[in-house]
């Protein structure tokens, strides 16, 4: 029996320590991003415009088939005071009544103009190629370019607090993390898990990345100098990437600006996808960034993920509902404590005792972090929006969708399809 209790302490401490070498680096790198936290730019907040921002804002807003989501969209930039001198919707035939939103929207508002823009060219995917037009169309006299997504809806005071910022900050590109809303109870479980992959390979949005690889940007929201975009050629150099506002917005850093990811939770909301199914389908495949990431980058930040995201809980798991080759791994130390300290099975016990501890740190981190991202999301109106609360627990899956994206070359993409 002895002899059997010290194969399996062997056996599961030799694993453990395994694990112990593969998390313990990545925990590190881990709690380095965390701790600048609180040095954090503090999220933007509503203002109203100043004089000297006079029609200083073009709006671009690139649209293929969003009639069922345009409209608090178009509603949104129609609140937006005189620092937005034009909103151009650049729509790529739309066919499911979009256009005719814009139109109506164009009624009420002059400012809208709606643009078509020319068939897709070899080498580019949709949504840089209506950016691109929408730059080239709009007027050169305004200061700012605004990228602005369909699902998006824009709050009173965003524009100003975008420019405010810009200018004050000297920032020439910033981008926002927007308030997500959610609806339905498999979503409110998946999207927090997908979020958190973002939060735990770059630093949190307030936090201004130090090297170009490591810029973070979310087009939907994406306010640029027209100057420093007329001088990187406009959307050229992210044309054929899938994640155009990471791969631009590093391009624009690695070209000496200065550029800022900043929480804009109180000033944008955003209604993304329809469900748990559709998170998993279309934001999914895109969060590995693998368009905008050197290989050995993506795979370092896969391998982190995989350590501090998806193992604690598989572990900790592991533990529960599997005890007994752990009970034997520490019966030595439990059970048999007159045994001398240089035993050993003693001395093997303890890689277990540091890996158990470490993955329910990392649990425990992973829980408390849902109460900083919390003012993140819009769960007033969400059905099972409690569930926000258990996220962690699909952690793993998160995780493998991220491993599965990164393995593949999106063929669908906002309703085009697209030949490797």
């Amino acid at each position: 029996m002895a002899d059997t209790v010290a194969d399996w302490s062997s056996l599961i401490n030799g694993i453990f320590l395994g694990l112990l070498l593969l998390q313990v680096p990545a925990a590190a790198i881990l709690l380095s991003r965390l701790l600048k936290g609180p040095s954090r730019h503090p999220p933007l907040t509503p203002c109203t415009p100043i004089p000297d921002m006079l029609g200083n804002v073009s709006v671009v807003v690139p649209t293929l088939n969003e009639a069922e989501r345009i409209s608090p969209c178009l509603a949104g930039l129609s609140r937006q005071s005189y620092e937005v001198r034009e909103i151009a919707i650049v729509d790529s035939n739309s066919q499911d009544g979009t256009r005719e939103l814009v139109k109506a929207a164009q009624q009420q508002d002059p400012r809208f103009q709606l643009m078509t823009d020319d068939p897709l060219p070899p080498g580019w995917v949709g949504r840089p190629w209506a950016l691109h037009n929408g730059f080239l169309q709009t007027s050169e006299q305004s200061k700012w370019f605004l990228g602005v997504d369909a699902d998006t809806q824009p709050q009173p005071g965003l524009v100003a607090s975008l420019v405010q910022t810009a200018e004050t900050e000297g920032y020439d590109l910033v981008s926002l993390s927007p308030q997500f809303i959610l609806k339905y109870p498999g979503e409110s479980w998946l999207q927090p898990a997908l979020l958190m992959t973002l939060l735990y390979r770059f630093d949190s949005a307030g936090v201004d990345a130090r090297v170009a690889e490591r810029v973070m940007a979310n087009g939907q929201c994406f306010l640029c100098r027209r100057s420093v975009l007329a001088a990187v050629g406009g959307y050229t150099s992210a044309r054929n990437s899938f994640c155009d506002d990471v791969t631009l917005a590093r391009n624009i850093a690695a070209s000496g600006f200065k550029v800022g990811f900043l929480d804009g939770a109180k000033v944008l909301k955003v209604r993304m996808y329809e469900g748990a199914r559709e998170t998993w389908q279309e934001w999914g495949r895109s969060l590995d960034l693998k368009d905008a990431s050197p290989s050995a980058q993506l795979w370092c930040d896969l391998w982190l993920l995989f350590s501090v995201q998806a193992l604690p809980l598989l572990i900790i798991l592991a533990c529960l509902l599997f005890p007994s080759p752990v009970r034997a791994g520490l019966a030595e130390l439990f059970v048999r404590p007159e045994r001398s300290p240089v035993n050993p099975l003693l001395q093997i016990s303890i890689p277990v005792l540091a890996n158990l501890g470490l993955n329910a740190f990392l649990l425990a981190i992973r829980f408390a972090l849902l109460f900083a991202i919390a003012p993140s999301y819009d769960r007033k109106h969400a059905k099972g929006g409690w569930l926000f609360w258990l996220s962690p627990l699909a952690d793993p899956l998160a995780v493998l969708r991220i491993f599965l994206s990164a393995c593949r070359t999106p063929t669908h993409w906002r309703g085009r399809s697209y030949h490797h």
